[in-house]
């Protein structure tokens, strides 16, 4: 088991974010997070990848506690994993190499971190991994030259510099058109499945949803109410998790 969430609790202010959200992710399986907004899904994710520390439980990767991690334990869990933001959290006017780079910066010493010394391995790897993505003719364009689709291309090449067992994605297609949604989907999904990683993506779009992912987790009002195969997504499912017919996107 790579990941387990158990029994998290998130409160802000008087909103309950999370209420006891417990599941569980084997190594190379996608599975997709749905739900309403304020559902807790974004705060989930920051929960995971420890950026926010729940009230309450814990997240266990391959067995270590990043919830009780400290210091320098906890960043050595961080880098088993990887982010793909919705809004891209690229520097626009540097390089996609550079945006690439940037990963490796929590792991670099003071000096070469603020000098952006990254050595001949590092600057070679990021450009592997933009070629990857399909971006090898845009490895050193400047990243706000590029259109919404290829940052996000760039967004997924940054994640996997840091090499993760476990790639977040947070809405990673909100920003797209549908046809470049899919399509970075569908790179995501390959990735996913020539590097063995395991993938849990926030999704809006229940349909790209069933199609990319092994397997559905349902929230609502920050609590599980489905998980299962995209097959046992019933309409009776989506209301349960959405509400009426009218709030399912």
């Amino acid at each position: 088991m790579l990941l387990s969430v158990q029994n998290l609790h998130k409160t802000f202010g008087s909103v309950a974010a999370l209420s006891g959200v417990e599941f569980a992710l084997n190594a190379g399986e996608f599975v997709s997070v749905i739900g309403p907004s304020g559902a807790g899904k974004t705060t989930l994710m920051r929960v995971i990848n420890g950026a926010v520390a729940p009230d309450a439980g814990e997240v266990l990767l391959s067995g270590a506690s990043l919830t009780a991690a400290r210091g320098r334990a906890k960043r050595r869990l961080q880098a088993g994993i990887g982010t793909v933001y919705q809004d891209f959290a690229l520097v626009e006017t540097v390089s996609c190499r550079q945006n690439v780079l940037t990963a490796c910066l929590p792991d670099m010493a003071f000096f070469p971190a603020v000098c952006g010394a990254y050595g001949k391995d590092r600057r070679d790897e990021a450009a592997a991994l933009l070629d990857r993505v399909g971006l090898s003719d845009k490895t050193d364009a400047p990243v706000k030259t590029l259109s919404g689709g290829q940052k996000q291309r760039v967004s997924i090449a940054r994640a996997l510099m840091r090499r993760p067992d476990l790639l977040l994605a947070d809405e990673p297609v909100a920003s797209l058109d549908p046809v470049t949604g899919q399509q970075i989907l569908a790179l995501l999904r390959d990735i996913q499945q020539t590097r063995g990683l395991t993938v849990l993506m926030n999704s809006h779009n229940v349909e790209f949803s069933k199609i990319f992912s092994d397997r559905i987790i349902g929230l609502a009002s920050g609590q599980v109410v489905f998980d299962g195969p995209p097959a046992a997504l019933t309409d009776a499912v989506l209301a349960a998790i959405y509400g009426s017919p009218e709030a399912q996107p």
